[in-house]
């Protein structure tokens, strides 16, 4: 992973072109993308393992305050099958940012996202996050990084687990519609002196075909999850390929720089701590 990084961040840095956009794209406008994905899980325990499925779908548009300032609104949908079980999660999230399209953007962003399934007894499950976000370019080379912290909590009760983390993400674009993604990520649960944390790595590669709103992609995430209060650890592999159908923009490098370029940690597993 740090070697690909490496590559990326070394190709990027030799290119000495300038990235030259459409300049009718280039201007402030309304764009957004919305994708499906299908795929599987591997569950890999201490002495049992499992096999899921997985399905889920986003949507982001990005709506530009003035040359400078925008506002960028997600929804998503996750759900996943194991041995005859059903859980999902669904949400939203908020982006409030500053982009310089040569530079680099900075704001911040809010999350909620509720939970569900065939075994949470009744219980409405729920979390929010809130953190600041940034993107810096580098010719095709495009770094982000977030933090934040936020709650986990049950409807009706007082009480709750706290949420805090962050992920880095490095964006190559090989051409203007081809990109290769790769990500690092931390997230941790805790409460009463008890954590749950899981460490994420993820691949991802996107090709749009030229001349059309059409995008495929494939994607494979690893989450290895630990539990302060009990020994050995899970690691759980995602595999998903997708389709995005894209609006506003030319190419999946204009997109980045002047769409909705910005997204949110997402976990292989719906619901982490179950």
């Amino acid at each position: 992973m740090s070697a690909a990084i490496a590559a990326t961040t070394t190709s990027a840095f030799a290119a000495d072109a300038p990235v030259v956009l459409d300049q009718e794209l280039a201007q402030p406008h309304i764009s957004g993308y919305g994708e499906v994905y299908l795929g599987g899980l591997y569950f890999a325990t201490p002495g049992d393992d499992a096999d899921g499925t997985t399905a889920g779908a986003a949507a982001r548009v990005n709506f530009p305050i003035d040359a400078r300032w925008n506002i960028q609104t997600d929804a998503v949908i996750d759900s996943l099958w194991v041995e005859g079980t059903n859980i999902y999660s669904y949400g939203g999230a908020i982006h409030g940012y500053w982009r310089d399209p040569s530079a680099y953007a900075l704001g911040g962003f809010a999350t909620i996202t509720g939970y569900g399934g065939e075994d949470f007894g009744g219980v409405d499950l729920y979390s929010f996050s809130v953190g600041p976000e940034a993107q810096a370019y580098f010719g095709n080379v495009t770094v982000y990084g977030q933090v934040y912290y936020g709650q986990l909590r049950a409807s009706g009760e007082s009480e709750h687990l706290d949420n805090w983390g962050g992920r880095g993400v490095v964006r190559y674009f090989a051409q203007d519609d081809l990109r290769f993604d790769g990500e690092l990520g931390f997230a941790r649960l805790s409460a009463n002196g008890a954590h749950f944390d899981t460490v994420s790595a993820a691949l991802q590669a996107t090709y749009r075909f030229t001349g059309t709103p059409w995008s495929v992609f494939g994607r494979y995430q690893l989450d290895h999850l630990t539990f302060s209060e009990a020994s050995g650890s899970v690691n759980i592999h995602k595999y998903v390929i997708g389709l995005r159908a894209s609006f506003g923009s030319d190419t999946l490098l204009s997109e980045d720089r002047n769409g909705a370029t910005m997204d949110t940690y997402r976990s292989n597993f719906s619901v982490p701590f179950l």
